[in-house]
């Protein structure tokens, strides 16, 4: 009786302990990182971008993360993107641009080379005045 006790237990405790680690890889947050080249000044999150060259990083699991746009080490600004799935991977880094009715221009998608997905920027979803913006 004990032994079929204590296996019972070891098996529950096993149990137990693959679902704690299966919750804390499903909440852990992933690091990705990118690039993304202005070639006019645009805005993100309200904040004017010159054109240039920037680093791009996010942070979060499903498709909801958290964005942050740095011109070296300096972060510039964050915000919340949406990852979004696209039939074809990338050939370039680029940026979806919109032309917004004031004529002052926003991004509203980045796109990475050799990437499935995009990050869609919250606010800044693309409409029918959207243009590329590339490397």
């Amino acid at each position: 009786m004990k032994a079929a006790t204590s296996t019972k237990r070891i098996s529950q405790c096993i149990l137990l302990a693959s679902t704690v680690l299966l919750a804390a890889g499903a909440f852990a947050a992933n690091t990705n990182k990118g690039s993304l080249e202005l070639q006019r000044s645009a805005q993100v999150a309200g904040k004017e971008l010159a054109p240039g060259n920037y680093k791009v990083q996010w942070e979060g699991s499903g498709d909801q993360v958290q964005l942050s746009i740095m011109q070296g080490s300096k972060q510039l600004l964050t915000t919340n993107a949406h990852v979004v799935q696209m039939q074809v991977a990338a050939s370039n880094d680029n940026a979806l641009i919109n032309v917004n009715p004031d004529g002052s221009r926003s991004v509203a998608e980045i796109r990475f080379r050799g990437k499935k997905f995009a990050l869609e920027l919250n606010g800044e979803g693309a409409g029918a005045g959207a243009s590329g913006s590339g490397r």
